[in-house]
């Protein structure tokens, strides 16, 4: 179930509890949690309706304008079905914990058991290390960039980074990847340490405002949110890439911890 950024960062404030879709049978079952930008967003109803019933409270916990907004939304595919779905933010995605916990010895080695299973597994050869390797020495690179530089089908090589990133290894940036503290671990095992630049502090720009955003900031060396509250949205508009769309993102990604650009 797609849900667009704006929607996400609505749903975390309380906001929307609501959503609509037109599809022939339901594709969420209660209880489900989504992984999503925001953390977990759990169903908590899937209710079959129909535009006549729709009211005004619907088109309110729904993000909607107003009703006539929502039934306008919702007239697309109108020989389908129409879905109430009910949602709510269920905190964050388990894996961000999970990445910051250093495994002993005995969970390390479960690990590399478990990274050997999937080389042994895999029809085009071994490729954990490799990835690993790969994500390591190019922090933030265009995953285009690295799937090519092993060879690799870019929406395959991304399939199976996700796995990586189920244990924690690795984490998504606006940009490309990097190791988690967790992947570092289990990379240096058995030989010394690596000499790696140091962590950005803070907290990382948010994927949704795109990656010609993304490279518009960290060209002024923009790493992070807390950077941002000494820009003002005209100087934010100024850069060639950051667009109305992205400072919005932005504000909604500072107003969550409290914050906002210069002058807000």
């Amino acid at each position: 179930m797609m849900i667009r950024p704006a929607e996400l960062a609505a749903i975390k404030r309380g906001e929307i509890d609501l959503a609509f879709r037109r599809w022939d049978r339901p594709r969420v079952k209660v209880g489900t949690r989504l992984r999503t930008g925001v953390g977990l967003v759990e169903i908590t109803s899937v209710e079959r309706v129909t535009v006549s019933s729709l009211r005004a409270d619907d088109a309110r916990r729904a993000g909607a304008a107003s009703l006539a907004a929502l039934k306008e939304a919702v007239s697309y595919r109108d020989d389908r079905p129409l879905w109430r779905i009910g949602l709510r933010h269920a905190g964050p995605d388990p894996r961000e914990a999970l990445r910051d916990q250093v495994p002993d010895a005995t969970e390390v080695a479960e690990i590399l058991a478990w990274l050997d299973r999937l080389d042994q597994a895999a029809p085009h050869g071994p490729w954990t290390r490799a990835t690993l390797e790969a994500i390591d020495r190019s922090p933030g690179v265009r995953a285009p960039e690295l799937a090519a530089a092993l060879g690799r089908e870019t929406q395959e090589w991304k399939r199976d980074v996700r796995k990586l990133k189920e244990k924690g290894l690795t984490e998504s940036l606006a940009i490309g990847y990097r190791l988690a503290p967790r992947g570092e671990v289990v990379l240096d095992h058995g030989g010394p340490p690596r000499e790696r630049a140091p962590r950005p502090s803070g907290t990382p720009l948010p994927r949704s405002i795109g990656a010609p955003a993304t490279r518009a900031l960290r060209a002024q060396a923009v790493h992070s949110l807390e950077q941002l509250v000494d820009w003002s949205e005209s100087e934010l508009r100024a850069l060639h890439g950051v667009g109305p769309l992205a400072v919005a993102r932005l504000r909604e990604a500072l107003a969550e911890q409290g914050r906002g650009l210069r002058g807000d």
